[in-house]
């Protein structure tokens, strides 16, 4: 008697930089206290491109192909024994890191910073976790999140960017009332921007070195104000950068007629001069929230920060938020967050979605921000 063959079902499979296949993959039933799902929308973001272009992100280095996507909705298809709380049909948002559950951070809730999590996507463990640039794919249910009727795939997609930013407010005590800048005006930067009109900032503005950004964001009510940063030579010396960088952000203030500071500062950049900048525009008693990802060792003016008790937290990933993110992206308080998904691609044309990525504008000029991918129609 011959074995059943398994059923098969198409990747978007990377094995080095630029090298991604769309590959046929053998479809494996769900383990225990795992859910199938069928992938219906993946949103592609900075860390995706860093692999895609390089074949690492950071540190983190490709050691076998890899199924990047991290950012995803779907349908589950099918529950592993010992799934109770979940059925087939039901829709739900895929949260992509899974916790070991037992070490002393997930015990305190804090198991974003787990030493034991394996990331959908990432390269950082071996054997790698595939991300959801697939069709379909095994998750454990614990980590799979129920979608109100009223929250669309893509919608639940943006839950992942979104909790990156709810955890950034959470250990900055956002609250109704304060004043809020944001460096860097992509996908993160707008959705904290909204996330702090949601939570009731009185003043939310954005900085970019990009005008069109900028102007989406005005445009569209994510920012009540904004600012173009112009470019400038590389400076000579860690000394002149300081220097540049306080100068800067004084320009900024009293741009925005804030020359006493913002309550609290988003960096979403990673960018050395804006984190430099971040401190300066802080007020005295206020906090900076370093969320973006870029440059390893930066220059502070920590004397600045020291003498005016402004706090700088750093914030990775997050924990505990999908419920949250869901409930505020199923509520509509969110403005024109659709308008944060420029561009859609079948899930076989990964490879294009990723060169559009990189060149960050379309062939009729239009800005790229957020590009969706699954199995729909394309556009």
């Amino acid at each position: 008697m011959s074995p059943v063959a398994l059923p098969t079902q198409h990747a978007a499979v990377l094995y080095g930089p630029k090298d991604l296949r769309y590959d046929d993959r053998t479809l494996w039933p769900p383990a225990h206290g795992q859910c199938q799902v069928a992938v219906m929308s993946t949103g592609l973001c900075g860390s995706d491109l860093h692999y895609y272009l390089h074949g690492r992100n950071g540190d983190f280095a490709l050691q076998s192909p890899l199924v990047l996507g991290h950012e995803a909705a779907g349908i589950i298809t099918a529950v592993g024994p010992g799934v109770k709380n979940l059925v087939p049909g039901q829709r739900v948002a895929i949260e992509a890191g899974i916790m070991c559950n037992t070490c002393d951070y997930c015990a305190k809730g804090r198991y974003n910073l787990c030493k034991g999590m394996r990331f959908a996507s990432s390269a950082k463990t071996f054997p790698h976790l595939d991300g959801t640039l697939q069709e379909r794919m095994n998750h454990p249910a614990h980590v799979l999140h129920p979608l109100a009727d009223s929250c669309s795939f893509e919608s639940a997609a943006l839950a992942e960017p979104l909790s990156v930013l709810i955890h950034a407010a959470r250990r900055a005590n956002l609250g109704a009332g304060q004043t809020v800048l944001v460096y860097g005006a992509g996908t993160i930067g707008l959705l904290a921007c909204a996330l702090a009109k949601a939570w009731g900032a009185a003043h939310v503005v954005i900085i970019d070195i990009n005008q069109a950004r900028l102007a989406f964001a005005k445009t569209h009510g994510f920012a009540d104000a904004t600012f173009c940063l112009p470019a400038a030579p590389k400076a000579k010396a860690p000394e002149e950068q300081l220097a540049r960088a306080a100068d800067n952000a004084k320009r900024v203030l009293e741009a925005f007629g804030a020359e006493d500071g913002f309550d609290v500062v988003f960096e979403c950049t990673g960018a050395e001069p804006c984190i430099q900048m971040a401190i300066h525009t802080a007020i005295t008693g206020g906090k900076v929230m370093l969320i973006g990802m870029g440059t390893r060792n930066t220059t502070l003016p920590l004397s600045a920060a020291a003498l005016r008790e402004v706090d700088i937290h750093g914030s990775f990933r997050y924990a505990n938020t999908y419920p949250a993110a869901l409930a505020l992206l199923a509520s509509g308080s969110l403005r024109n967050l659709d308008k944060l998904v420029t561009h859609r691609f079948r899930l076989s044309d990964t490879a294009r979605a990723f060169e559009l990525l990189t060149r960050g504008v379309d062939e009729r000029g239009q800005m790229v921000l957020k590009i969706m991918l699954g199995p729909g129609s394309a556009s």
